[in-house]
């Protein structure tokens, strides 16, 4: 039996249809890739997060330097202090912040918040300048221990602060442990700051990813964006037209 005559250059070439759809599926890659990349791209938004422990004993005091420029954005202070005893003396102990220039703490009706991870700081809180009481124990109040940091571990202070006569927002995580009758310890384990202005930051958040909040705690409900799904080979051959349908699913 003869062998095959095919032409050479009929073995060698691939047929020129192959070859446009060789190249329509690259530059559809290719161009779809680029459009990922595009939405890939990291946000400006940069978290500082430093770690530390520093228990705060009674009686003693820590200044809190959210972005380390030298300059004490707030301290805490656990204070004990003896009252009247012209009948019988009275006792307090009480862990305050005290707030440096126009910055402000997030508060309420019973003083500075304890945050849960994952709750946002930014402008719609509402903050309070001064001094904010945290935790308070003693024999002037009927009620007994009061302030939202009464027993808590890793709440969150939240904080809005200047640089540059510029807002930014961070946090401080805390731990606040109260031993009837006079004994309460705050442990600082750790802060945050936002660097871009007027950026709200999440309790807990250590990264630019808002999806992050370190080691401890969740995000609160409605604050994780859902998983998205990847893109198949064929929706990236498809290129611009499938890349709308994989962003709206």
């Amino acid at each position: 039996m003869r062998p095959s005559t095919r032409p050479a250059e009929e073995i060698c070439n691939p047929s020129m249809s192959f070859h446009h759809r060789l190249n329509s599926y690259a530059l559809a890659a290719s161009a779809a890739g680029v459009s990922l990349l595009a939405l890939a791209q990291p946000s400006e938004a940069r978290i500082v997060y430093t770690p530390t422990h520093h228990v705060i004993a009674d009686g003693g005091s820590y200044k809190l330097d959210l972005n380390h420029d030298g300059v004490t954005d707030l301290s805490f202070q656990n204070m004990f202090q003896t009252g009247s005893c012209t009948s019988a003396c009275s006792y307090v102990e009480q862990l305050v912040t005290r707030l440096a220039a126009k910055n402000e703490v997030v508060y309420n009706v019973f003083g500075a918040v304890a945050m849960k991870a994952g709750m946002r700081i930014g402008p719609k809180r509402a903050f309070h300048p001064g001094l904010e009481m945290m935790a308070t124990i003693g024999t002037h109040t009927s009620r007994g221990p009061d302030g939202s940091w009464i027993n808590v571990k890793n709440r969150y202070l939240g904080i809005k602060f200047e640089i540059n006569g510029e807002t930014h927002y961070g946090w401080a995580r805390m731990s606040v442990q109260v031993q009837l009758p006079f004994t309460l310890t705050a442990t600082l384990t750790g802060y945050a700051y936002e660097t871009v202005p007027n950026r709200s930051i999440v309790a807990g958040q250590t990264i630019g990813a808002e999806q992050n909040y370190g080691s401890i705690g969740e995000p609160e409900a409605g604050l994780s964006a859902p998983g998205a799904k990847p893109a198949t080979l064929g929706l990236l051959a498809a290129g611009a037209p499938a890349l709308s349908i994989w962003r709206r699913e």
